[in-house]
């Protein structure tokens, strides 16, 4: 099957489109709340559902546990998994170009409402190096004939409006983690000379290298640096040419990783990760085989990972293959033409939870904001916003998957650790994580109707009901 096609298959089940007369939301009901402070054995609960919108739901209490039975899910906070990174989504060209649409008071706001720890708090976020198929033109940073010395190499296409966003957003929230992402090297280093679609020409490893370190030194010197860049997005697909991309053979990821980019950042002092990848579940396989490579271990131990292939499981093959190995899941947006846009967080929440369960340490989203009908865009997917702004009123509503984040990136912080949780529970997702301040916080995800479900720690039990089609999260300590 065809990347296209899996993108789209992906995109239908696990994301939303735009409901026909949508109107504007106002400010989120959870913006004013006050920090959770479950104090004394209280267990706070924040539900979205039909009717609500991560709302505060009556606390819950720990009573003494007797015989656990099959509606339970049993909590080991001793036994701790991987360490947490952060949430967030792409800052795309696009999404860059939407909120300069906005007014200044607006962007503040609404860059408060996503950025800022004490609200939706996302913090680790993509950006993309040249054009995406979400940008306002095809573009590199170096276009025209052959340059291997990158004499004309230059940023300023992301100067008016990207990156504005990108200084303002680490301003809101200073700890924000930026990896960067290409779509396409200059058309020159590809045999077809175009970004669209193509492979990449060995003969400019070198130059290429070179082009990654020059993009993070003009973006550190504009005050945007990056913490960690991938080398290719989505390694196994041209896009049949229609839209920025390149195939990486596994071969040809290796041989630029262990002998190009990873020998020019080490000797640059510049402290870049690399992550390997960056595409689906279903290339796992390739993904051990880099890593059992020890001059690419020399240089990274991390993966990125997308879902529109595949099975989240897979995941967990190359981490059973490589312990040490870092996951990141880099990439999945909502479509902007499925009736259920703004009311998927369900769907949403069980990709985050699975994720998670399968060793992620950050989950970033595709565009942090698109207008009503997924532009600008260059083609060919229907994808659309974290948030909407529709282009000519400047109105701003949230999608399913902005719902479900917030039960994530709100409560579990940089540092958390995911830990132990078990149930025989069907349609019910659930994950654990503790925060560096010892609270803990369980992100619990129903996909099917209303019911009552236990939770015991040791000799502890409590009783919470979960809506239909809901994620609810509970936090204690």
């Amino acid at each position: 099957m065809s990347s296209e096609s899996t993108r789209r298959d992906f995109l239908r089940i696990s994301a939303a489109g735009l409901a026909a007369g949508a109107v504007a939301e106002a400010t989120p009901a959870w913006a004013s709340l006050p920090p959770p402070s479950p104090g004394g054995g209280e267990i706070t609960v924040r539900v979205t559902d039909k009717k609500r919108r991560f709302e505060s739901a009556a606390a819950l209490a720990w009573g003494q546990a007797g015989k656990p039975s099959a509606d339970t899910i049993t909590l080991n906070p001793e036994k701790k998994f991987q360490e947490i990174l952060g949430f967030g989504a792409a800052f795309t060209d696009a999404s860059c170009y939407m909120f300069n649409q906005l007014s200044t008071d607006s962007r503040e706001k609404l860059f408060h409402e996503l950025f800022h720890p004490s609200e939706l708090g996302l913090n680790v976020c993509r950006t993309c190096i040249g054009a995406s198929d979400y940008s306002t033109e095809v573009y590199s940073f170096d276009e025209g004939a052959p340059d291997p010395d990158l004499k004309r190499f230059s940023i300023d296409h992301d100067r008016p409006y990207l990156l504005p966003s990108l200084r303002q957003a680490r301003k809101v929230n200073p700890d924000l983690f930026l990896f960067s992402t290409p779509w396409s090297p200059p058309g020159w280093m590809k045999p077809n000379n175009s970004m669209l679609g193509g492979s990449m020409r060995k003969k400019y490893y070198a130059s290429y290298a070179q082009y990654f370190l020059k993009f993070l030194q003009a973006y550190a010197a504009e005050g945007v640096p990056i913490q960690a860049v991938t080398s290719q997005n989505e390694v196994d697909t041209d896009q049949d040419g229609r839209m920025p991309a390149c195939l990486w053979g596994q071969e040809y990821e290796i041989e630029f990783v262990k002998g190009h980019l990873g020998p020019v950042l080490k000797a640059s002092g510049i402290p870049t990760k690399i992550w390997l990848l960056d595409h689906n579940y279903n290339l796992w396989g390739r993904v051990i085989c880099e890593l059992d490579d020890p001059d690419v271990r020399k240089y990274t131990s991390a993966v990125a990972w997308h879902g529109y292939a595949g099975d989240v499981s897979m995941v967990a093959k190359v981490r059973e293959a490589h312990p040490d190995a870092e996951m990141h899941w880099t990439e999945g947006g909502p479509d902007y033409t499925s009736p259920d846009y703004a009311t998927d967080w369900a769907k949403w929440g069980s990709t985050f939870t699975g994720a998670l369960r399968h060793w992620c340490q950050s989950i970033t989203g595709w565009n942090l904001a698109l207008d009503e009908q997924g532009r600008p865009n260059l083609g060919p997917f229907p994808c659309g916003g974290m948030v909407t702004i529709h282009s000519q009123t400047k109105e701003i509503t949230r999608s399913g998957q902005y719902w479900a984040f917030a039960h994530f990136s709100r409560l579990i912080r940089r540092g958390a650790h995911r830990f132990d949780s078990q149930s025989t529970l069907a349609n019910i997702d659930h994950v654990a994580c503790e925060n560096p301040d010892g609270q803990k916080v369980l992100v619990l995800t129903n996909t099917a109707a209303a019911r009552p479900v236990a939770l015991q720690v040791g000799t502890m039990r409590a009783e919470v009901t979960l809506p239909d089609d809901s994620v609810t999260t509970l936090t204690w300590k």
